[in-house]
């Protein structure tokens, strides 16, 4: 089972990462497990300890490659193996939107789909975002939870994601929210909380008319690693994953990688879901990805870039910083 990534696919197949194995291929996959299993359509299934890493990524396409090579795509415009699904292999999708309606249709209800309902419905009430604008995913969404799942919702939009932002702010100052941080990068985020003592966590997802892109219309290469310092000075997608950053006054430590006039990045781009609106307009960030070459194969324009989760390094991050 797979999560689909990004919003850029060819046609015939849809780019993803995967997420749940059936528990019977696991020794095929070298990662390391987590020992709760899920249940789906008497269809027992593992996951990996750590999902986004660049070691796992690794791992997951040395196994399709050798034992399911039609999930390993080799992108000629990043001349790279990356994961995909071919369409002619999907069996169902699940989208959030259509798990939410579907779990408000159902005749008996557990105790956290019911919360789940109460939470959606309180949120869009103190927003003003249309229920429809709402969709909820993992294991609720694919009624394998059990008591102790956590709620994941998805709310629609870039305008509708920071409504949703202010909403949950003064829930918790109303005390019928509160935040749960498990470290800096959720204090800063704020997408994670409690509500009638279950954990939830919301994220955006891009409205049809804010996908600004299409794959094959650009060519990209990869130039170095590099490590800065900059200022933020567009935040208006950076709730979504990919997350993208505009940025300005890079800073590079001494003897480091040197900017020139001809590869500044102008924008940083985060695969990794952990640094989603992680910064806003002015604020400073600690950036180490990869420098990417971007070349329209349009009109010719090259700009570079900076991604963070390339499977190339651990060690690429996004920290905001104070002052």
């Amino acid at each position: 089972m797979f999560n689909v990534f990004g919003y850029e696919h060819l046609v015939g197949r849809v780019f993803a990462f995967l997420k749940y194995i059936p528990a019977e291929l696991q020794v095929l996959f070298d990662v390391e497990y987590l020992e709760k299993t899920w249940t789906l359509e008497g269809q027992k299934l593992i996951r990996a300890e750590k999902l986004y890493t660049a070691q796992n990524y690794q791992a997951f396409l040395q196994t399709f490659e050798k034992k399911f090579p039609y999930y390993a795509y080799y992108c000629p415009f990043r001349k790279k193996l990356i994961v995909s699904a071919p369409l002619d292999r999907i069996r169902r999708i699940f989208v959030p939107r259509e798990c939410l309606h579907k779990l408000g249709q159902l005749g008996a209800k557990d105790d956290l789909q019911r919360t789940t309902l109460s939470l959606v419905d309180m949120l869009s009430n103190e927003s003003g975002i249309n229920p429809a604008d709402f969709g909820v995913h993992g294991s609720v969404a694919l009624n394998m939870h059990t008591s102790k799942s956590d709620i994941d919702l998805v709310v629609y939009g870039a305008h509708n994601f920071r409504l949703l932002e202010t909403a949950i702010n003064r829930l918790v100052e109303q005390g019928k929210l509160s935040y749960k941080f498990s470290n800096r990068l959720d204090a800063t985020r704020r997408c994670k909380g409690t509500y009638l003592k279950k954990i939830f966590m919301y994220n955006a997802v891009r409205k049809p008319e804010e996908i600004k892109q299409k794959y094959g219309e650009f060519k990209y290469t990869t130039v170095a690693p590099v490590s800065f310092t900059s200022r933020v000075e567009d935040d208006s997608e950076a709730m979504f994953r990919p997350a993208i950053y505009k940025i300005s006054h890079i800073k590079t430590a001494e003897n480091s990688w040197p900017p020139r006039e001809n590869n500044v990045p102008k924008i940083v781009i985060s695969m990794i879901g952990c640094y989603r609106n992680v910064a806003r307009r002015g604020d400073s960030i600690s950036v180490a990805g990869t420098l990417e070459r971007v070349e329209s194969l349009e009109t010719g324009h090259i700009f570079h870039q900076v991604v963070v989760g390339t499977a190339l390094n651990e060690e690429e991050h996004i920290w905001p910083l104070k002052g």
